[in-house]
């Protein structure tokens, strides 16, 4: 985010600083629910085969309080998602008024997107003890597909946003023989697309997992927690160094692509070979660093594989094409804040490999659990960096080299604007609070079946058994009910 004068000094518009705080809060909030919204359908889809394979109740159980949770975290979703495509029109006429031929295509991908992956949610809850095990399974299949597709949409839009091509410009500088497939597959696209889905796989794993480590940590031991623990966190600590090759990919692109922005991200001056790396540190605005950890010729190592590689410095553009030395500082300390998360969860994931190839078991370690608990959030906050740093380190351009964010901002004036976020902030505090309070209540009813205590059972409405979805008849006791019911009953409670 810009200080008022920095965005003074640049002679900015009064109404850009509030339209970029209103934009920074709404997508900083909605991207926390993204990572579930992409990846908690594959996660639950994985558990759900697992307990049909194998025969598990417990799997199977937790499939279903899964898919009850995915679907509280998808209408929250519908609502932050919907703000935010609001604003893009709202707050950024200059930009959707020129440009929205060109790469408006990936938003009506994930509008349809949205609208698909709602219809089969609604199948995936209703199918429950209604639909055959395999058929209710293999109906939920394209749900996955479904949430990367939505993701497919906004990646092809923020990808253009950064590799903008597919068009070409008429006298007035106004877009013209739009070829929509260039647009859609930008040079940014497939970095920036991989890295995204492995990361909301990656961080929904973890944060999946991290609730039954809690578990773990406060007594429960049993085979309940200990799978709802060992599959997410799995999924996670196969996809970490993934993550990690592809995040080093998606920088080496940005290096080729947007050099400018690559030279924000590692705070470089002036174009150079033999470049250090700086860990963290604060450029000035004289260029040079203050503090972090130097690196020497890292920087042009990791760039181009030798020291001898020329890397590209903010001074190679002019003042007003460049981002300012506040804003590579937020760059660079994002980046270097997601690269420092990813690097120790590699650190984890290899922990948990080890003890399963000594051991075949999860690391006994009340240490090893305490890390995996920290591990979710660790996630969210790389998810919010990867962002920051996609989109701080393109200013001053919300269309690289084409458009200028100060160009495309409303004409709304500055107050509205500062009243709208405060508004905006209120209700979203309500609808995060609304979103908890939801999920603690479904797992307090959860935790007093498993506890099989008759009196509190007989204080809940009769919805207990069912958490979601019409009533439905109450469920055969015999062994067989759990096969023809796609669930059951367990030692570990009902869902």
């Amino acid at each position: 985010m810009l200080s008022t004068a920095v965005l003074l000094v640049n002679n900015a518009p009064a109404q850009l600083l509030p339209a970029r705080e209103l934009m920074a809060f709404t997508l900083a909030s909605h991207i926390l629910l993204v990572p579930f919204g992409v990846a908690l359908p594959f996660i639950t889809l994985l558990m759900h085969h697992r307990g049909l394979r194998r025969d598990d109740p417990v799997a199977l159980q937790l499939a279903r309080r899964w898919s009850a949770v995915m679907a509280v975290q998808f209408a929250i979703g519908i609502i932050t998602g919907t703000v935010l495509s609001f604003e893009f029109g709202l707050l950024w006429p200059g930009m959707m008024g020129r440009w929205g031929d060109v790469f408006g295509l990936g938003f009506g991908v994930e509008a349809w997107a949205f609208f698909l992956e709602a219809v089969l949610i609604a199948i995936y809850l209703y199918g429950w003890r209604r639909l055959k095990p395999w058929t209710h399974f293999w109906l939920a299949v394209p749900l996955p597909l479904a949430a990367l597709m939505g993701a497919f949409g906004i990646i092809a839009a923020n990808s253009w946003m950064n590799t903008p091509q597919g068009f070409g410009l008429d006298a007035q500088g106004k877009p013209i023989d739009v070829n929509v497939q260039q647009a859609i597959f930008s040079p940014m696209f497939g970095p920036e697309y991989w890295h995204f889905v492995v990361a909301m796989l990656l961080t929904a794993g973890y944060v999946v997992a991290g609730v039954y480590a809690v578990g773990w940590l406060r007594g429960r031991r049993d085979r309940y927690h200990r799978l709802g623990f060992t599959v997410p966190f799995t999924v996670a600590a196969i996809l970490t160094p993934v993550q990690f090759m592809l995040g080093d990919s998606a920088a080496r692109a940005v290096f080729h692509k947007q050099p400018i922005k690559f030279a924000a991200t590692e705070i470089v001056w002036k174009t150079d070979t033999h470049v250090p790396e700086y860990m963290f540190g604060r450029l000035k605005s004289d260029g040079t660093i203050s503090g972090g950890l130097k690196i020497p010729q890292l920087d042009s190592i990791l760039a181009g594989f030798k020291p001898s590689t020329q890397v590209t410095g903010l001074t190679s553009v002019a003042v007003a094409d460049r981002p300012t030395v506040v804003q590579a500082t937020i760059a660079h300390w994002a980046f270097d804040i997601m690269v420092t998360i990813g690097s120790v969860l590699i650190l984890l994931a290899l922990w948990y490999a080890w003890s399963w190839w000594r051991h075949r078991d999860n690391p006994p370690s009340r240490w090893f659990y305490r890390c995996a608990a920290l591990a979710g959030a660790a996630c969210l906050v790389t998810v919010e960096c990867g962002w920051i740093t996609t989109e701080v380190g393109r200013q001053p351009w919300i269309v690289y080299n084409h458009m200028r964010v100060s160009e495309a901002v409303t004409s709304t004036g500055a107050g509205s604007l500062w009243a709208t976020l405060g508004i905006v902030m209120a209700v979203y505090l309500a609808v995060f609070g609304a979103f908890l309070a939801v999920v603690l209540k479904m797992r307090t009813r959860w935790r007093i079946a498993d506890e099989g205590s008759a009196a509190a059972r007989a204080e809940l409405p009769p919805e207990t058994d069912t958490p979601y979805g019409p009533r439905s008849e109450p469920e055969p006791t015999t062994v067989g009910a759990a096969p023809h019911g796609g669930s059951g009953h367990t030692s570990g409670g009902a869902s």
